[in-house]
């Protein structure tokens, strides 16, 4: 069966007025701040009207260890929430909204895709009502005030070589990765060496997914380091006097955004965090209103368990005190085969013919990642369920193969084909899923808050990637001892490593064992509320791609934009 493109889908949807999807999940309409006809902001009055509302099932989408194509987790997410109304459910989804540095790199939209879609997913994946510009405004307001109380005088002794304060831009731009600022003469400013991040990996981003209030949200990017005096003492926002301008800014970006799958399900769309750096998943004050809002409250968690999942977990939960009824791990074909250690997959390029031959012996050969991604949601005491996200070039044979790793530690299975049938398409896995949130919940948090810094990195290391043990650079020490002192000891860790492996290492595939962890930084965003070790070489600002989506991408003469996908 051939399937028209993503947007060619997305723009012959049929959308119900907003008003109707919001009474599909019992919001009263005049708390509703339209922007057009098809986007809507909700206003944060929503959570207390709805807190005394039944509790939905809460379900969190996350995924193997995925090829550097993805696995499908928004798909699955969207296609997920639709399935609970054929099996007479009412879904909502919250995701995130994504960075446009990926929409014109090389990954494309985030939006879903085929028949399980959010929609407009122009607007989804565009400017939508300007949170990333808010973000980028207010992150680069505080860099602004920063470098201006540096020429003004310093009163805050702040050292001009300690100032981890960056800019932000939400645009791939390598070379803006290192720059010197304040070039020129005596009245343009301190020259200094700095540089740009891509806005999702702004503290601030994360700050707003996390914060439960827009109270909290002004007491967290108070908290935001932005350096340190020559003796070691850290200097916040609060310190420089630019907190509070960044709160203006963000002020209506704290306000989730109302959207609508293709069956008219609906979509809260709020935040989007670097899942590299940050912490990976869509907002708490959306998930607050979601979570009284139908049946089923779905989210997804960015990359593979052992990344998005983990941090859900730890950091996410951890803030808002919410805990999760069951996971969705999705598991796809092409991605178990690639663990096998026989397929080369490269985003961008066809893939490899030999991948697409029936193997099910492979899909055994790659099944530990499998296997270690369901032991890491146990670790947590959430129900798994293994979605098999089901592609055309699939064998019936390599689906039996999957089942046969997940059955055989205990986690239900269910194959979806929502990509093509939309939410008709996942309603075996709807199932499954209602089967495992009625489940008594186990949840539990991986280390306690009075763990060292130390501790909290080796246990994720250890219990959830799998390693042997940790090993620090000198300076990773140094910055430890650094927080530490400070008091940021009792934060979470959120460790920057690459989404293509378990392990630390992008070459490592399936469950790799008997390697150590290599930890050559550790910094701490204080406001979002987690210190991020860094192991190997991560990139916070991204290039462009040979032919990036960018080239593609145009506007016909009557307003229809075409070449996203």
């Amino acid at each position: 069966m051939s399937i028209p493109s993503d947007l060619e889908i997305a723009q012959k949807a049929t959308l119900t007025p907003l008003d109707d999807v919001a009474a599909a999940m019992d919001l009263p309409s005049h708390l509703l701040e339209m922007h057009g006809r098809d986007v809507a902001k909700i206003e944060l009055d929503a959570i207390d009207v709805m807190a005394d509302r039944p509790t939905a099932k809460y379900v969190v989408v996350t995924a193997i260890t995925p090829t550097p194509l993805g696995e499908g987790k928004t798909t699955t997410t969207v296609g997920l929430g639709q399935a609970f109304s054929h099996i007479g459910k009412r879904g909502v989804i919250a995701i995130r909204q994504p960075s446009m540095g990926p929409t014109f790199g090389i990954k494309g939209g985030a939006a879903g895709g085929g028949y399980s879609q959010v929609v407009p997913m122009e607007k989804f994946n565009l400017h939508l009502t300007g949170d990333f510009h808010a973000v980028t405004s207010a992150h680069n307001m505080l860099s602004a005030v920063l470098d201006n109380h540096l020429y003004q005088g310093n009163a805050a002794g702040l050292d001009p070589y300690r100032v981890t304060w960056r800019r932000v831009l939400d645009v791939n731009d390598r070379a803006l990765r290192n720059v010197v600022t304040g070039l020129g003469g005596r009245l343009d400013g301190v020259p200094r060496e700095s540089g740009f991040d891509i806005t999702s990996a702004s503290e601030v981003m994360a700050i707003l997914a996390l914060s439960n209030s827009l109270e909290e949200m002004r007491s967290r990017l108070g908290r935001i380091v932005v350096g340190y005096t020559p003796d070691g003492d850290a200097v916040t926002a609060e310190d420089i006097h630019g907190a509070g301008a960044m709160a203006a800014l963000m002020r209506d970006a704290l306000k989730p955004n109302l959207m609508q799958t293709l069956e008219n399900t609906p979509v809260l769309v709020h935040a989007g965090p670097f899942g590299n750096i940050a912490h990976g998943n869509s907002s708490i004050v959306a998930d607050r209103i979601g979570i009284h809002a139908g049946d089923f409250l779905v989210t997804e968690a960015g990359f593979g368990a052992d990344m998005g999942a983990e941090r859900f977990f730890n950091i996410k939960c951890r803030a808002s005190g919410m805990t999760p009824d069951a996971a969705v791990v999705v598991a796809t074909v092409r991605a178990l085969k690639a663990h096998s250690g026989n397929h080369r997959i490269v985003a961008g390029r066809e893939l490899p013919e030999a991948l697409l031959a029936e193997n099910p012996d492979e899909v055994h050969a790659g099944g530990a990642n499998l296997r270690k991604q369901i032991e890491n949601m146990r670790l947590h005491g959430v129900s798994p369920v293994v979605c098999i996200n089901a592609f055309p070039t699939d064998h019936a044979s390599e689906h039996a193969a999957i089942r046969e790793i997940a059955e055989s530690l205990g986690a239900r299975v269910a194959v979806s084909t929502h990509f093509a049938n939309g939410g008709r398409g996942a309603a075996e896995l709807a199932e499954a899923v209602a089967e495992a949130a009625d489940e008594p919940s186990d949840f539990r948090l991986l280390y306690p808050d009075d763990a060292s810094l130390r501790e909290k990195i080796e246990t994720v290391a250890t219990q959830v990637y799998g390693a042997d043990g940790v090993d620090y650079a000198p300076a990773a020490n140094t910055s430890i001892d650094l927080y530490e002192r400070n008091g940021f000891g009792g934060l979470p860790v959120c460790i920057a490593k690459t989404h293509l492996s378990i392990s630390s290492d992008p070459k490592l595939l399936g469950a790799p064992t008997g390697w150590r962890m290599p930890v050559r930084e550790v910094r701490a965003s204080v406001g979002a509320g987690f210190v991020y070790p860094i192991c190997g070489d991560m990139r916070t600002m991204p290039g462009l791609g040979k032919q990036p989506a960018a080239h593609s991408i145009d506007v016909k003469p009557d307003g229809t934009i075409v070449g996203l996908f």
